[in-house]
C-alpha cells in the first residue's frame, strides 16, 4: 500500500465527528487541494475513553458512505508498540511505530559496530543536494548515533515484522518525535538508514523538530531554526531515498501540527519547493471544537462542569502529557469564574484566534488533555453532541478546512 502525496491525520476521541471531518476533506477537493483523511487514535486514548480500535474502522467507513467519497482514505493505529498492536491489526491500513521508549536504550555492542562498519563510507563530509554546507560525519558520529538510536530502530523492525506476518497490505510510519530533545539533520539520516538495515519499508517519519511542539496551541521556538532544519530534512529524507532504496512515498510526518499556526506558511513553501509530500496529525483539537460547539449552542451546565472537574482534577490529567503542554496554572481562571460567563464568553476563551482579547492558551491546554471527564460522563456528553451535532460539525468542519488543510496544502 503506497502512501498518496499529501495526507492529513484526523483525530476524533468520542467518534462522532467523522462526517463534519470528512466535510472539510470534501470541501478542500471542490477547491484544487487533495489531501487524504486518516483517522487516528492511539491506544492511549482508547484507554481513557473506554473505545475499541474497530470504532475507529466503522466512523471512517460510515462517514465515507453518508458523503459518498470517492478517494483514498486510512485508519491509523497511532502510536502503537509489540504489547498493543494486535488489537488494531484487523481494522487498520496504516501503523505508526512508536519507539520513543527504545531511544538511547543501548542496542548490543557487536550490533552497534556492525552498524559502524557498515555505514563507514559516509565518514567525512556528504554532499547532499539542496544543504549549503556537507554534513560532517565521523566515526565517533556514527557510533554514537548507533548507541542512541539503533535498538530503537530494531525495535521498529520486530513491531513491523509482526504486523507484515498477520497482514500483507499497510503503511508504515515510525515515530521518534516523542523523545527529550530533537534530532538533527544528521541523525535522521542515519535513523533512516538504520531503518533502511532492518528493512522497514518506512513512507512517513515523524522526528521530533526544534521547538515545542505543545497539544493544541502554537509553535514555541525560532522560526529561522525551524525553517533551515526542516528544509534541511526534506533534502535527507529525498537523500535516503535514493541511497538506501527507501519507498519513494517516504516523507516528513508532523506529530503534534495542529494549530502550529506560524509553521504553516513555512511548511506550505518548502513542500511546494521541493515538490514532496508531507503527512500532518492534527488530532485532539475536534475534541476542542466539540466544546466550543456545545459552549455556542448554549449547554453551559455541561461545559462549565467539564472545566471545573479538570481544573480539580489537574495533575492526574496532565501528568500523561506533560512534555505536550506548557501551562502557567496562575493563568487559569477559577471554576468559580468560568461560571460566571457567557457561553459565548467560554467559546471565545477556548477557541484558537491568538487575537481575540479572550483567548487563553492555558485554559485550551487544559481542557486539550480533559477529555477523559467527558468520557465519564458517557450517554450525557454524547447524548449533548447528538443534539448539537450542526453547530458542532461546522465547528469541527470550519476549523480543519480553513485553519489547517488551507494554510498547509493549499495555493
Amino acid at each position: 500500500m503506497i502512501i498518496e502525496k499529501f495526507s492529513i491525520g484526523m483525530g476524533d476521541r468520542f467518534a462522532h465527528q467523522g462526517v463534519a471531518q470528512l466535510q472539510a476533506v470534501v470541501k478542500a477537493a471542490e477547491l484544487g487541494i487533495d489531501v487524504v483523511p486518516v483517522w487516528n487514535k492511539s491506544n492511549r486514548e482508547h484507554t481513557f475513553v473506554k473505545s475499541s480500535p474497530q470504532s475507529v474502522r466503522d466512523e471512517a467507513d460510515a462517514a465515507v458512505k453518508t458523503l459518498g467519497w470517492k478517494g483514498s482514505y486510512h485508519v491509523d493505529a497511532d502510536h502503537i508498540g509489540l504489547k498493543t498492536v494486535d488489537n488494531f491489526l484487523a481494522c487498520s491500513d496504516f501503523f505508526t511505530l512508536d519507539v520513543a521508549d527504545f531511544v538511547a536504550k543501548a542496542a548490543p555492542e557487536e550490533e552497534i559496530e556492525r552498524f559502524v562498519a557498515n555505514h563507514r563510507r559516509y565518514v567525512g563530509p556528504l554532499k547532499i543536494e539542496g544543504i549549503a554546507e556537507p554534513l560532517e560525519i565521523s566515526e565517533e558520529l556514527l557510533r554514537r548515533a548507533a548507541g542512541k538510536f539503533l535498538a530503537a530502530m530494531q525495535e521498529a523492525g520486530r513491531i513491523y515484522r509482526h504486523i507484515a506476518a498477520a497482514k500483507a497490505d499497510f503503511i508504515t510510519e515510525v515515530s521518534v518525535d516523542e523523545t527529550d530533545t530533537p534530532q538533527t539533520p544528521v541523525e535522521l539520516f542515519l535513523i533512516l538508514a538504520m531503518l533502511a538495515q532492518e528493512k522497514v519499508p518506512v513512507q512517513t517519519i515523524a522526528p521530533k523538530f526544534t521547538g515545542r511542539f505543545n497539544k493544541g496551541v502554537d509553535y514555541v521556538g525560532d522560526l529561522k531554526q525551524f525553517e533551515k532544519e526542516f528544509d534541511e530534512d526534506l533534502c535527507v529524507v529525498a537523500f535516503a531515498v535514493r541511497e538506501f532504496g527507501l519507498p519513494a512515498s517516504l516523507k516528513l510526518s508532523v506529530h503534534s501540527g495542529s494549530d502550529k499556526f506560524s509553521l504553516y506558511p513555512i511548511i506550505n513553501r518548502l513542500v511546494k519547493k521541493h515538490n514532496t509530500g508531507l503527512h500532518v496529525k492534527t488530532a485532539g483539537t475536534t475534541w476542542l471544537e466539540e466544546l466550543i460547539g456545545l459552549a455556542e449552542a448554549g449547554e453551559a451546565e455541561l461545559v462549565q462542569e467539564v472545566y471545573r472537574i479538570a481544573w480539580g482534577r489537574y495533575d492526574e490529567l496532565a501528568l500523561p502529557y506533560s512534555t505536550v503542554i506548557d501551562i502557567d496554572k496562575e493563568k487559569l481562571p477559577a471554576p468559580e469564574e468560568v461560571a460566571t460567563w457567557s457561553t459565548t464568553r467560554y467559546a471565545e476563551t477556548l477557541r484558537h484566534i491568538q487575537t481575540h482579547e479572550h483567548y487563553n492558551p492555558n485554559f485550551r491546554q487544559l481542557l486539550h488533555v480533559a477529555f477523559k471527564v467527558a468520557a465519564e460522563m458517557g450517554p450525557r456528553y454524547t447524548d449533548a453532541l447528538k443534539r448539537n451535532a450542526e453547530v458542532v460539525g461546522r465547528n469541527v468542519t470550519e476549523n480543519l478546512l480553513e485553519r489547517h488543510i488551507k494554510p498547509i496544502f493549499g495555493c
